[in-house]
This record gives structure tokens, sequence and C-alpha cells, in this order.
């Protein structure tokens, strides 16, 4: 794959090596043998080419497959190569025990604006008109330099990672200049996370919307054999849509309120199977069985679409037309990005106004959500949004190893009684064990693996600071 950089900050002068986390090991004070085996634990992940996860409770979210109260989960070569009980485990593989541990698909949010990592919780109380659009599309996003660009794709795909996200569809809506669009994959690139990169509008004299997807293509998408993958982010105008046509990629688009233009899409035959659509807060009853027909994947941010004013998260709707949705973060500007909080919110909202219909006499009401479907809409329905459905999203033999491990051995959880409960319903970012995708380790025990977390905090501290000087953004720390 041809990797052509921009001018911005290289993978070395952030990331660590093996031998640096080695040596900061071997210099910090008061190192327990614990630690020390813990290091040599992890060394011995990043160099073997197999990896046995050893009798943890094993959710595959493969209905197929089944779950596991205990079992073995074997990676060989970044995929999954078996998963039942009593693996016998060879001379070269690498054993983790995952007692008292729940093993999981990564999780996938399908909606979010990377580079606005800089600008987290600047808009505390913010709606998404006049707020977000004033502040944060109008002025703040076209104040962005390449390198602001960076540091937040890699601020915000980093705490991806952090909190157990292992694949976003980042919606890049930077795209100033051909430099920025670099940057944004750039930043992704560094951050190891899956991704895919909805190739977005920007503003100014140098934008190349849409034509410059057919460069980034040929230069970063030449191969299906990467963590990275490509879409366009569209608007309702058709010209959007035919780029995305013509480049042979999924649209991805925002759409609400107003149900004509994508009707009209439809009629022009815009639409194809696999396309995204987020939010789909009060379409009428022909723009949702025109999503139904088409083949369409939907997205919803329950957490921000009911903080900023979008309208009551779809989910409802989205079921009651036959389409199991995937979820999303959307921006951090206003409320956090982690995945727990969106299926709590997701299997709460639900539910209230199900069981409020229930509660005034109404008939024949739909079915309440458990947690595992919860837990299905961010992991393999966020897989069938994002079109990696074969690669990602369940654990099953020859998929890719994107495995979240979650630690359930505290005052908080314990004693366990439902292990799809306790994920959805219990479970915070804190709880996220360790991370790896593709089969490599990204989290461990705790911390991410091979990055210098403070030098990426001063990098996007210095890019945040620049935005908001070139803007005259007020912040206020304590208001």
């Amino acid at each position: 794959m041809s990797d052509k950089r921009a001018a911005t900050p290289s993978r070395r002068s952030f990331l660590k090596t093996s031998a640096g986390l080695a040596a900061g090991a071997a210099t910090a004070p008061l190192l327990t043998n614990a630690a020390a085996a813990q290091s040599a634990e992890l060394t011995r992940l990043q160099r073997g080419r197999r990896v046995m996860l050893k009798g943890g409770i094993v959710l595959t979210l493969d209905r197929q497959i089944g779950d596991f109260a205990s079992a073995d989960v074997l990676i060989e070569d970044g995929k999954i190569r078996e998963i039942r009980p009593g693996i016998a485990a060879s001379s070269d593989t690498a054993v983790v025990d995952a007692a008292n541990r729940i093993v999981i698909p990564g999780f996938i949010d399908t909606h979010v604006h990377s580079y606005q990592g800089l600008l987290r919780s600047t808009l505390p109380n913010g709606t998404v008109d006049p707020d977000y659009n004033r502040d944060i599309q109008n002025n703040l996003t076209p104040a962005y330099a390449p390198s602001d660009v960076y540091a937040g794709e890699l601020i915000t795909a980093l705490g991806m990672i952090d909190m157990g996200t292992t694949t976003i569809v980042d919606i890049a809506q930077i795209s100033h200049t051909p430099e920025h669009s670099d940057a944004c994959i750039h930043g992704l690139q560094d951050s190891g996370i899956r991704a895919v990169h909805a190739y977005s509008r920007g503003s100014g004299p140098r934008t190349q919307y849409p034509q410059d997807i057919a460069r980034l293509k040929r230069t970063y998408f030449n191969t299906k054999d990467q963590l990275l993958t490509l879409a366009m982010a569209t608007s309702v105008e058709p010209a959007t849509f035919r780029a995305a046509r013509e480049a042979g990629v999924q649209a991805v688009l925002h759409i609400r309120v107003n149900s004509e233009p994508l009707l009209q899409l439809g009629r022009a035959g815009l639409i194809k199977p696999g396309d995204e659509f987020i939010h789909c807060a009060h379409l009428n009853e022909a723009a949702w069985r025109l999503i139904k027909d088409s083949g369409v994947r939907v997205s919803h941010s329950p957490p921000l679409e009911m903080a900023m004013g979008h309208g009551m998260p779809a989910i409802q709707d989205s079921l009651d037309h036959g389409i199991r949705p995937s979820l999303s973060s959307d921006h951090s500007a206003t409320v956090a990005q982690d995945m727990f909080g969106i299926m709590r919110t997701a299997f709460e909202v639900q539910r209230l106004f199900t069981l409020q219909r229930r509660a005034k006499g109404e008939q024949n009401t739909p079915a309440l959500l458990t947690c595992r479907d919860v837990l299905e809409f961010a992991t393999i329905e966020g897989a069938r949004c994002a079109g990696i459905e074969a690669k990602a999203g369940t654990l099953a033999p020859g998929k890719d190893a994107d495995i979240v491990i979650l630690k359930y051995d505290n005052f908080h959880i314990w004693p366990l009684n439902s292990a799809y409960g306790a994920v959805v319903n219990l479970m915070n970012p804190g709880h996220v064990d360790s991370v790896f995708i593709a089969g490599r380790v990204k989290k461990w025990r705790g911390s991410l693996v091979g990055v210098d977390s403070a030098r990426v905090m001063r990098l996007a501290a210095a890019a945040r600071d620049a935005v908001i000087r070139r803007t005259n953004f007020r912040v206020d720390l304590v208001g």
C-alpha cells in the first residue's frame, strides 16, 4: 500500500517502541514481581503468532456458535482460529488467563467526528442549532490546520481503543485541503484503530470535495488487506451521491426532519444497499419504507440526540420497519463517546416508552429490548453498518481478532450473575482490561500499549490552543 505522508507528525514521534517500554520499566522505582511478570507476558503476546485467551466467559454474539460460561479463544496470525472449552496450547502459544473476565467482540461506533477530539466538552449545554452549527461547524472547524486534524484524530482514536471501541466510521467534515484529508488518514493509521474513513466536505478555496476521493482511493485504499476502508459522507444533494457511486464506495448520510430530499434520492436511483443513514429522526413512513427496501443501514446516537435536540432516538422506528440499528457517539463536544453509556441509554429509552405505552393500556406494543439486543447493536450490527461484517462484529473462526476483555472481579460487579446484564447495564470504560485489533494487543491490563500518553496529550492540548486562539472562542473551565 502506498503511504504518501503530508506534513504531519510521524508515528515514531508519538508512539513508543517496545524497547522504550522495556527501558521505562527497568527504571521504574519499586518494580514488583507482578509488574515484571506482566511486562514479560506482554512481550510474549507481541512477539507470538499464537495467543490463547483461557477460561473466560465468551460472548461470541454469533448465534450459530453460541456463548460459553467458560471457554478458550485461540488467535493465530491475527485471526480467530478456534473457540471452545479445553483447547490444548502448543509450546509456542502465549496463554492469557481470562478467569474473572468477559470476552466480547470489540465495540463498533458507526458515527464519529474524530477531528473534534480537541473540542471535548466545549458545548456542555449545547444544542445542535444554534450552538453546534454556529460554534463547531462554522467557527472552529474552518480554523483547523492539518496538524490540528492529526492531533484530534489521534487522540480520539486512542481514546476509543482505551474504552473498548475497535472500529469507527469517521465522518471527516474537515477536508479543507488535500493535506487536511491526508492528516485524517494518518491519525487513524497511527492510532492502530480499525476505521472507515468517510471522506467529507470541507471549507475554503482549496477544498477538493468530492473529486479528491479518487486520489485518496489510489493512495491509501488500494488494498483490502488493511484496517482502513473508504466511504463518502454525502449530503442530500444528488451530486454527492453520484460521486459516491462513481467512486464505488458506501454513502454515509446525516438525515433527519425533512424526508422529501431523501425520497427524491430514492426516485433518482442513487441509494444503494449498504449505504448508512445517521439519526433518521422525524422521518415519515415513506422515508422509512425507502430505507428498508433499499437495504440501507442506520446509526443512532441516543445520548447526543436527546441532549442536543436532534429528536427522539429512532430506535423503535428502525425496529418497527424490520431494521436492526447500529449505535454511535457522534461527537464529544457535549456527551461522552463510550459505548457503555450509549448502550445503556438505548436500552433504557426504548423500554421507557414501550412500558409507558403499556401503562396507558395500549395493545400489541413492541417487545422490550434485551441486554443481548443492545450488545448486538454495538457489535455485529455496527459491523454490518460499516460493511465489515466478514472481518469483525462477532467472535468466530476466520474473523479478525478484534476482541475486548472486560474485568468483573471488583466490588461494583461482583458477584456476577448475568454476563450480558453486566456488560450493558453495570459496566463502564474502567472495566476494559485489554483490547486486541486484528490480533495485535492495543491495550493490556488497563493501559494502552506502545503509546507515549503524555506526549500525545501535549500534542492535543497545543492543537486545541491553536484552534481556540485563531477563532477567539471562549473556553470557560469552571463555567
